[in-house]
């Protein structure tokens, strides 16, 4: 019959309701064997009806609260208890678990008034059979139906925030779950750009100086020359070793930049930034030039970043990411029409998506000889500009 819960509590509450219903219908029968011996069989056989009925209840599959099923079958137990009533005096202690299964299986709407008509026939059972009116017939059922409206609906209330907190509990689960994922992929991605910024940093500019000393050591050497040879092999080998090593600074690219120049990957960024009431774009100045991956990862860190806070915290209804190329710097902004606020109180370890707000801002910038400047005022937007110079290719090395 119940399936709202299926908990010990639940389970012992039905145990005392069907132990309670069955007393109550002995004691109707024990008091009319031993009292009324005219009425004697009428009385038996009634409750036995009655007790029969309400032991099918739990059986059939289709009483549960609310259905058709249960409130005929509830009217069937009123109708052989009306009977009984009428039958025995003592028989108007079975509305009080009368009370609990008419707020159980019916609606509230239809329970309510339910219970007040099984009050009224028990109150006029009563006086009926005693043939006098006391203060006690009155009281007594209608103290019953308020404390039975009173514990189921404190039940319910009960259960609503036990089912509240269990979905907070298994939303707050799979929250931490999600998290935990998050931090895993954050941690993975910045120690591959970490190892992309080393390798780019040591091993291949290395390996490009050794590159550029064989060979203006090549050109001072005539081609005739034994250590020529020698020299060019190393040359070439220096060469096969930096194409490895960009290969490898390739590999640990972001997955953003894996397809595509940073320009698309910063129009992929705007296109799928939603937020409500926010609007979204990017634009390239000047023209374009290729740089190198750590370059890219950190432009396209700072813009996800910036863009992340504009989402979160300015209430922006427009942004704009504007990926600049000059002659000797790359520059990127990220503008917004926000509520702003004050840069010198800004939380030191404010999260962005791709670090930790503007202090992992203006590290990525500075790790590549560059600057982040941020200028925002309460009420006036906020712009994030990183510039970084170009660096200097192994052309101009060489000249």
């Amino acid at each position: 019959m119940d399936s709202r819960s299926h908990t010990h509590v639940t389970a012992a509450l039905r145990l005392c309701l069907h132990a309670l219903l069955t007393g109550l219908l002995g004691l109707a029968v024990v008091r009319a064997v031993s009292e009324d011996a005219q009425r004697a069989p009428a009385v038996v056989v009634v409750a036995a009806l009655m007790a029969a009925l309400y032991a099918a209840g739990p059986l059939a599959s289709s009483v549960q609260p609310g259905s058709r099923a249960g409130a005929v079958w509830l009217a069937g137990l009123g109708a052989l208890w009306a009977a009984l009533l009428v039958l025995s005096p003592d028989a108007l202690w079975v509305a009080f678990p009368l009370y609990f299964l008419q707020l159980h299986i019916l609606p509230m709407r239809w329970a309510l008034p339910a219970v007040v008509v099984t009050a009224g026939a028990a109150i006029t059972s009563f006086v009926v059979h005693r043939q006098e009116i006391e203060p006690g017939a009155f009281i007594g059922p209608l103290i019953g139906a308020a404390v039975a409206v009173a514990t189921v609906l404190g039940y319910d209330a009960l259960f609503r925030e036990s089912e509240r907190r269990r979905e907070l509990i298994v939303e707050l689960v799979a929250t931490r779950a999600d998290l935990a994922e998050a931090e895993r992929t954050a941690g993975t991605l910045a120690e591959r750009e970490r190892l992309a910024r080393e390798i780019h940093d040591t091993l291949a500019q290395g390996l490009s100086s050794i590159q550029l000393l064989l060979r203006a050591a090549e050109r001072s050497l005539p081609e005739d020359a034994p250590a020529a040879a020698h020299v060019r092999a190393a040359r070439e080998a220096a060469q096969a070793n930096l194409a490895e090593a960009r290969s490898f600074v390739r590999a640990l690219t972001p997955p953003d930049l894996e397809h595509g120049s940073l320009a698309a990957a910063l129009e992929r960024l705007c296109a799928r930034t939603t937020a409500p009431d926010l609007t979204v774009r990017f634009a390239v100045s000047g023209t374009p030039v290729e740089l190198p991956t750590p370059y890219e990862v950190a432009l396209l860190r700072t813009a996800q970043s910036a863009l992340a806070n504009t989402v979160r915290h300015a209430r922006a209804g427009r942004a704009e990411i504007t990926l600049s190329f000059m002659d000797t710097s790359v520059a990127l902004d990220v503008v917004d029409d926000g509520q702003g606020f004050d840069p010198s109180g800004a939380p030191v370890h404010e999260r962005g998506d791709g670090g930790f707000g503007l202090p992992a801002m203006r590290a990525r910038a500075a790790s590549l000889g560059g600057a982040l400047s941020v200028e925002s005022a309460p009420g006036q937007g906020t712009a994030v500009a990183v510039t970084l110079p170009l660096p200097v290719t192994e052309a101009e090395r060489a000249a």
